[in-house]
């Protein structure tokens, strides 16, 4: 017959009891929230836009950016507490909302933890110019880095 060792059956116990509690615990976060680094209001407004995918090219994206203020990209606020944009791959608007991170970076995206896949991570935002890019890669190495210049400042 065929005896159980110790240590094979006290490693199934621990197994089993870790299948008991796992369930009742929650799982950790990537990204806790925090309040974002600024209010929604810097967001509202028209803005000329423009991308790069290369920080050489940043400057000459500020300038075919402020050029597109003859049409510009219009936010708006949204019907919450967010703002109406596009996202990446469709032509509907969505309300969108800031969302900020424990490590200090600000978000704009769904309802979801900071830093979804979906979001787009705020670099910098002054009342005049901001620059964001996609969190997803894919969409990153697409699009490249967004810079908004407030038309009109």
């Amino acid at each position: 017959m065929l005896r159980p060792q110790p240590i094979l059956a006290g490693t199934v116990v621990l197994a089993l009891a870790g299948c008991t509690f796992s369930g009742n615990t929650p799982a950790p976060s990537a990204n806790v929230e925090a309040p974002a680094a600024f209010a929604r209001e810097r967001l509202i407004g028209q803005w000329g836009v423009a991308s790069f995918h290369t920080d050489k090219d940043r400057p000459r994206t500020e300038r075919e950016a402020r050029a597109q203020c003859s049409q510009p990209y219009k936010i708006v606020k949204g019907p919450t507490d967010g703002v109406m944009m596009h996202v990446a791959d469709d032509p509907e608007l969505h309300e969108l909302r800031l969302k900020g991170d424990t490590s200090g970076r600000t978000y704009l995206g769904f309802e979801a933890p900071p830093g979804d896949p979906q979001d787009r991570e705020i670099l910098s935002a002054t009342d005049k110019i901001m620059t964001m890019r996609f969190v997803d890669p894919d969409a990153n190495r697409r699009y490249g880095t967004f810079v908004f210049v407030r038309c009109g400042a």
